[in-house]
């Protein structure tokens, strides 16, 4: 990394997910000098799909990485809902039910896109993998950051951009229960052989409380699995036991038909096997001091919103431009990015109740009307999105 020109300041950005690397692009670009650090040994993938949307678009866009996206684009081409017995009960075209814009908005694999992130900053910025925060002491002059490796740097910011569980935010605003509203859900992914031949599909099966979904990237031997259910309490013991997580969706599972007693079996073999609540982060500020939070780490919106991805991409682009705009107050720029930015990322966290959860019901009576509703769809894709999507208008880059 070449450091010999002058720099507006010194930034510690904890996370190499998609949050991370997108403002240590910008803030590069802006004249920063930026380390990330990732507590993994390298970038994490994931080919499940994810979506960008709206202003994200933009993001990307001026990023320079949208052709690439476009390129990876999955395009699924439907969507069939299946009943207990595995039965068709609906068929839609998946932006029809996620409010995409058709020819606008890009779904990719999740690993496309971190990849195409890392790609596009990793000769720009310094990364630190295997790595991560151990303590943090702020002063008048920087920040003074312990690593556990026992490396000691100061910094003039740090930015927390380490997803849903952030140990950023742990240190400097304490624990995540005050900030974790849990939706009434847990899931799991995982993939699994294509024996059932499907291609550019999704299949979600549901039963009241409970749903299983197969997602067929293009035509690959592979498939991306998901079940999720219904569960009273956040299970946080299981959180940290992944042998209690299997075992939590198998007995919930146990007694369910179609392909269940299947994906329970490929879940158990998985070699990447990923569980977790269906939550939501809700913070009356981002920002402490010298440290700030973005993406998941400060405003996870949750799967069923399907717009964690791009207030990510948006939330990193309004932040870079907050500091580059006031290089010199950290303070007046992290003021700047939460005022500008809170309200499209509540917007669109308030979609989980404009809908969202609704795709997955809990009694006999609400699964039938959501199939009656998902029925009266057309399968063609609507013209405009959801005004969330589109809700913020992005400032100009900054100049110089």
């Amino acid at each position: 990394m070449n450091t010999e020109t002058a720099s507006k300041g010194t930034v510690l950005v904890s996370g190499a997910s998609i949050a991370g690397p997108a403002v240590a692009y910008w803030l590069h670009r802006y004249g920063f000098t930026v380390t990330v650090v990732e507590k993994s040994t390298g970038v994490r993938g994931g080919g499940y799909p994810i979506d960008v949307r709206g202003t994200a678009v933009e993001v990307a866009r001026r990023m320079g990485i949208l052709p690439r996206l476009r390129e990876a684009h999955i395009n699924s081409r439907q969507l069939t809902f299946l009943d207990a017995d595995g039965k068709k009960a609906a068929v839609v075209h998946p932006q029809a039910l996620a409010g995409g814009v058709e020819g606008h908005d890009v779904e990719v694999p999740r690993g496309e896109l971190t990849d195409v992130l890392y790609e596009t900053v990793r000769d720009k910025v310094e990364f630190v993998f295997d790595d991560s925060i151990a303590t943090l002491a702020e002063h008048d002059h920087g920040i003074d950051v312990t690593f556990r490796s026992g490396t000691r740097r100061t910094f003039d910011v740090v930015l927390g951009a380490d997803g849903l569980h952030s140990h950023t935010r742990s240190l400097v605003f304490g624990p995540e229960e005050p900030f974790h509203r849990y939706l009434g859900y847990c899931f799991s992914i995982f993939t699994m052989p294509n024996t059932y031949g499907l291609s550019h599909e999704v299949l979600l099966w549901n039963t009241p409380g409970r749903a299983a979904a197969l997602y067929a990237v293009k035509d690959s031997n592979e498939l991306h699995a998901f079940l999720n259910f219904a569960h009273p309490e956040p299970p946080y013991e299981a959180l940290r036991d992944p042998a209690a997580q299997r075992d939590l969706v198998a007995a919930t599972f146990a007694d369910d038909g179609w392909e269940i007693p299947e994906l329970l079996t490929a879940m158990r073999h998985a070699d990447d096997p990923f569980f977790d609540t269906v939550s939501q982060i809700r913070m009356p500020r981002w920002s402490s001091g010298r440290v700030a939070l973005l993406g998941d780490a400060a405003y996870a919106p949750s799967f069923l919103t399907g717009q964690g991805s791009s207030l990510a991409l948006v939330g990193a682009y309004m932040l870079a431009h907050s500091l580059a705009t006031h290089s010199n107050d950290h303070k007046a720029a992290f003021t700047v990015y939460e005022r500008d930015t809170r309200g499209f990322v509540e917007q669109n966290q308030d979609l989980v109740g404009k809908g969202g959860a609704a795709l997955f019901p809990t009694t006999a009576e609400a699964l039938e009307q959501r199939n009656a509703r998902l029925r009266s769809l057309t399968t063609l894709p609507p013209d405009t999105g959801r005004p969330a999507h589109t809700a913020l208008t992005l400032p100009d880059p900054v100049a110089g």
